[in-house]
């Protein structure tokens, strides 16, 4: 019985800790290092005595066309006898990095570790004879800084697998059990891993879902990277060297190389200006951080496992730069502010406010509005020298002396206040309906594989005044969301609502006034779902023996879209109601504006959606993009033949203070998760009161 109770309190130990992600460490490291590291420095992006100047030079093998013999011959000379793992963690560590993500394996299928499942590995196949990633992992654990890894999902040296250029191929089952097999020996043989970078290929729901189990079982706080494909991840990656200019609702990372042209060595790169780069990179940092995300730098050692000159030394710079403004970066949480400013970026941390000016103004004057905080002390975070501001209301300058002089192309400064800091949102409704229309949206960013990615909405937030001390929202939902939970939180308090039994609430649709014209089919296309607005020069042909409310099979490739397209006159401008079946990727398009784009993958449920298509008076275009990721068709379904009603969930009142400015948030209860799309584009709530006044 002991026993068993002690095998109990482990199981619930662990369950607790795996229910900590996101990993509040990884959270607020903000700046680590990324390491590309592989036979491919070795080549340093030359062959045959010849620059290859297509591509990364990491994908060496590819864009160079070389034989798989000549490629695996490198190894015998790949001796990186300079290597020096103690040295990369310090550099890191002077960098004010916290964390560093290694390249266990990169698409040539070269282990950079001693794996028990292949011999091409740098142990058992150079002269060097040794392991850089344990070596790494543990300088990192002597010298208190985060180790992680990179894992290529794809694997050119595996059996059966041919090299692409886009790297989004399928992988075999068999592939998967040996990707499977070298991720559980590196989550149990190399310490604590901070975070697993999985990178390219286009797996499968479930492949997606047991690499995700298998890491969360073996290191529940490890942080998996939403390049593991179909919405399976902990946190979004964003493409190479981008910055969203949007806030992010879920945890983000950028990850950024040096020059955007490779991210491993390239003896024949030209570098050009050491402060140039310097304040290049600290104004991303500063940009990424600001937005509420982590930023990943790379440096590509030599083959002699050196670090270039170059990006040690712009790594130095930048660390002391850090060092000086260390306040301003971590522990600091993205800007209160909903909109950017044209001077810079705004971090925040308690009642401080933290200003990086990159574009000072003419008159050297920062405005800042819309603050609900007295202002108690404005200086320069260098020094701490005084600098004047000005205060009238929620209105705040904060004016720098014309002495004053950038600092790697910045100036920093701290704005502290007395009393709680609260920042008055951009929109601020007066208003007794809420909607996507008049939503702050929580956005995220899907990722079906590397090439599928499209920013997503998880959530709606409203701010509103009401002079009422009672407010009852009205849920209003289409036929294709009941039974959904969903969860809405008015002013901090939460009411987790499952959709069923609405009254229905007829739409104003005239009879006989919708006129469903022809209906015609593009060639199925090589796509990258939503990667770009439609255009197609090919021509459309009849779709024939579609019927109302019946799927209709579409032979279709796999990675192909399929557009239907559908002519639909109007006797008026009004709002109508059909119903689709979806697909892997789905969207509608009607007269050029997106209505609904969404994707039915990692435990997403796959129903019928009903959606609410706003026509306007005379001729209108509905397009349907059907993605198919994996078979051989897709099936068509479209019925407007559907009740033109809406329906009505009231909720039980909520106790409000109608003094304050009101903050409304909407979310699935329990999502499939962190990154699809909620859908829910016609969801509106209606606020009743039942005060007299």
């Amino acid at each position: 019985m002991r026993k068993l109770l002690f095998i109990t309190f482990l199981l619930v130990a662990q369950i607790a800790v795996a229910q900590q992600k996101p990993n509040p460490e990884w959270l607020a490291q903000k700046y680590s290092m990324f390491i590309h590291f592989g036979l491919y420095s070795e080549l340093g992006g030359v062959w045959n005595g010849q620059p290859v100047r297509d591509g990364y030079s990491e994908q060496i093998q590819s864009f160079a066309k070389i034989p798989k013999a000549d490629y695996e011959a490198v190894a015998a000379r790949f001796n990186p006898v300079h290597w020096n793992a103690d040295s990369i963690v310090a550099l890191a560590k002077a960098a004010g990095m916290k964390s560093i993500v290694f390249t266990s394996k990169h698409h040539d299928g070269f282990c950079m570790y001693h794996t028990q499942y292949s011999d091409y590995n740098i142990v058992d196949a150079t002269p060097f004879r040794r392991d850089p990633m344990k070596e790494l992992s543990e300088a990192c654990q002597r010298q208190g800084i985060r180790f992680a890894v990179y894992f290529s999902l794809i694997d050119w040296h595996f059996p059966g697998t041919r090299i692409t250029p886009h790297n989004a191929d399928a992988v075999s089952p068999e592939h998967h059990r040996y990707n499977m097999k070298q991720v559980e020996e590196i989550m149990t043989r190399y310490g604590s891993v901070s975070e697993i970078w999985f990178d390219m290929g286009s797996l499968t729901s479930a492949q997606s879902k047991e690499l995700y189990d298998l890491v969360t079982r073996l290191q529940p706080q490890c942080m998996i990277s939403g390049r593991l494909g179909n919405d399976r991840g902990d946190f979004a990656v964003m493409a190479d060297n981008k910055i969203p200019d949007y806030k992010i609702g879920t945890p983000w990372q950028t990850a950024a190389s040096f020059f955007n042209e490779t991210w491993s060595y390239r003896s024949w790169q030209e570098r050009g200006s050491l402060s140039d780069k310097v304040n290049e990179k600290l104004l991303s940092l500063v940009n990424v951080i600001s937005r509420g995300g982590n930023y990943l730098l790379n440096i590509g050692p030599r083959g002699d496992g050196s670090v270039v000159a170059f990006e040690r030394d712009a790594l130095l710079r930048m660390g002391a730069w850090v060092s000086r403004y260390a306040e301003a970066i971590y522990g600091t949480t993205a800007s209160p502010f909903d909109h950017s400013f044209p001077w810079g970026a705004v971090t925040r941390k308690g009642n401080d406010l933290y200003l990086f000016v990159s574009e000072m103004p003419s008159d050297r004057t920062l405005r800042l509005s819309g603050i609900l905080a007295q202002a108690s002390a404005a200086v320069l975070l260098a020094d701490g020298t005084p600098v004047e501001y000005r205060q009238k209301g929620r209105d705040l300058h904060v004016v720098v002396p014309a002495s004053v002089q950038p600092d790697c192309g910045m100036t920093v400064l701290k704005i502290s206040f007395s009393g709680d800091l609260r920042v008055v949102p951009d929109e601020v409704l007066k208003t007794t309906e809420l909607s996507l229309a008049n939503a702050v949206p929580v956005y995220a960013y899907s990722s079906m594989d590397y090439y599928s990615t499209y920013r997503s909405i998880v959530g709606m937030t409203w701010h509103f005044t009401s002079k009422a001390s009672s407010i009852r929202p009205v849920l209003l939902y289409t036929a294709g969301n009941e039974g959904d939970e969903v969860t809405l939180t008015l002013d901090g308090v939460a009411r987790n609502i499952r959709l069923s039994g609405g009254t229905p609430e007829p739409l104003a649709v005239k009879p006989g006034s919708v006129h469903w014209g022809e209906v015609s089919i593009y060639p199925p296309c090589d796509d990258r779902f939503n990667a770009v607005p439609f255009e197609s020069e090919a021509a459309p042909a009849p779709l024939e023996g579609l019927s109302w409310g019946i799927p209709l099979d579409i032979p279709t490739g796999a990675k192909q879209a399929v557009y239907v397209r559908h002519s639909i006159r109007s006797d008026r401008d009004q709002d109508i109601l059909v119903r689709f079946g979806v697909a892997d990727g789905f969207r509608v398009i009607l007269n050029g504006e997106d209505i609904s784009v969404r994707t039915y993958v990692g435990g997403v449920p796959s129903k019928p959606e009903v959606l609410r298509l706003p026509l306007k008076r005379g001729e209108n275009t509905l397009i349907v993009e059907l993605y198919n990721r994996y078979g051989d068709h897709v099936s068509y379904l479209i019925d407007p033949e559907v009740p033109q009603e809406m329906y009505a969930l009231p909720l039980d009142a909520f106790t409000v203070d109608p003094s304050v400015i009101h903050e409304c948030r909407f979310g699935i209860t329990h999502p499939a998760n962190k990154n699809s799309d909620i859908g829910f584009r016609d969801l509106r709530i209606r606020l009743t009161t039942n005060d007299k006044r």
